[in-house]
């Protein structure tokens, strides 16, 4: 197949394109610099000119809960806007196939754990990253309304848990949770700090999947196309505390010190854990444990701090 991958330098993108099944078809991998998906009549355009027979769309402005609460405009518009021109556009053309990743954002605040597909807009979203989630939550919808209106069109959206892993960010203002911990643990060990800062009191829980796992089922996905629903979650159907990531990560990366807790600062959701019961039927879990997972992202870290 020919395959277009919208975000193919980012962690989903870039995990995707080295899946080796994924990586067998032919894949259309622009950059933002050839195609900007901001601009409707440049996407179709692209779309038109290049006849992918499915896309997958991993490409998305991301944060952590600062980076969020600080650009709530800009998480919103640049996703939503994004998203919409690539779906819209993707009808247009004729493209019967597309995979459309969102985010377990789109579930409600403190709602009833493992979140299963069918309580989306059921209850008010997390304030901390309310922007974001309403941006996937339109192409979400625009997907499932495709799918069951037009026939032959098959707009099929993942819901994954909270992802890490090579190619993840680890700045300080734009790291997720794990890549952060990794960050603040191995500075810590370095500079022979003797305590590193959690927010909150660290027992808000989170399902971290590595993203290779992420790409892994989405390779499934275009094996099985048939078998999968319209919507399906993509997690591991267990989760960790944060104070048990930062023991685990602590281990992993040798440090002697100890935590200290910032009851001051926001942790956004108590729990976030997924209902993974659909993909379980269709055949696919993920691999990778916690250890593994973590330990092949901070050998990327250290890598790409030496470059």
């Amino acid at each position: 197949m020919k395959i277009l991958v919208t975000g193919s330098s980012g962690l989903v993108g870039h995990n995707v394109i080295e899946n080796p099944e994924i990586s067998t078809n032919e894949l259309l991998t622009p950059h933002s610099k050839e195609l900007d998906l901001l601009d409707y009549l440049a996407v179709k355009n692209y779309i038109t000119s290049n006849k992918p027979d499915l896309i997958i769309h991993c490409a998305g402005k991301v944060g952590g809960i600062q980076a969020n609460m600080k650009d709530m405009y800009g998480f919103y518009t640049e996703n939503a806007v994004m998203g919409m021109n690539l779906v819209r556009a993707a009808k247009e053309c004729g493209v019967k196939k597309f995979i459309n990743l969102s985010s377990s954002c789109t579930y409600p605040r403190d709602y009833i754990n493992p979140l299963k597909e069918e309580y989306t807009l059921k209850a008010e979203l997390e304030p901390t990253n309310e922007g974001y989630a309403l941006a996937k939550l339109s192409i979400l919808k625009m997907c499932e309304y495709i799918s069951k209106e037009y026939e032959g069109f098959e707009y099929k959206t993942l819901i994954p848990c909270n992802l890490y892993g090579k190619y993840d960010k680890f700045g300080e203002k734009n790291a997720h949770m794990i890549p952060s911990i990794i960050r603040k643990i191995d500075h810590a060990k370095k500079t022979g700090q003797d305590s590193v800062d959690i927010w909150g009191d660290g027992e808000a829980r989170r399902e971290f999947m590595y993203a290779g796992d992420l790409a892994d089922c989405i390779s499934y996905v275009i094996s099985n196309w048939e078998k999968v629903p319209v919507l399906m979650n993509v997690g591991l159907g267990y989760d960790y505390s944060v104070n048990e990531y930062y023991e685990s990560i602590k281990k992993i990366i040798g440090y002697d010190g100890q935590f200290t807790h910032d009851l001051t600062k926001p942790v956004g959701m108590k729990q976030k854990l997924l209902d993974v019961t659909r993909a379980k039927n269709i055949g696919w879990t993920a691999k990778t444990s916690l250890e593994d997972g973590v330990r092949q992202t901070y050998m990327y870290y250290l890598e790409s701090i030496n470059e």
